[in-house]
C-alpha cells in the first residue's frame, strides 16, 4: 500500500509542476482566467456536493470572473 501511495504523491507532484511550467508564458489576463476557473470549479463542488454540473458551472463563472479582473 505504501508503493502506491508513494507513486501517486509523486505522480501529483509531478504534474503540479508541469502544470505550473505551462502556465509560465501566459499573460496576466489569461493566467487569472485559469485560477479563476479552478477555484470557481473548487468552489461549485464544494457548494453542490460533487455535483458534475455544479463543478463545471462554478468553474465556467469563475474563469469569466478572473477574466475581467485586471
Amino acid at each position: 500500500m505504501k508503493t502506491i501511495q508513494r507513486f501517486a504523491i509523486t505522480t501529483v507532484t509531478a504534474a503540479m509542476l508541469f502544470g505550473l511550467a505551462a502556465c509560465s508564458g501566459m499573460s496576466a489576463q489569461d493566467r487569472n482566467t485559469a485560477i479563476g476557473a479552478g477555484v470557481g470549479g473548487v468552489a461549485g463542488s464544494v457548494l453542490s456536493n460533487g455535483s458534475a454540473v455544479g463543478t463545471v458551472g462554478g468553474a465556467a463563472v469563475g474563469g469569466v470572473i478572473g477574466r475581467q479582473v485586471k
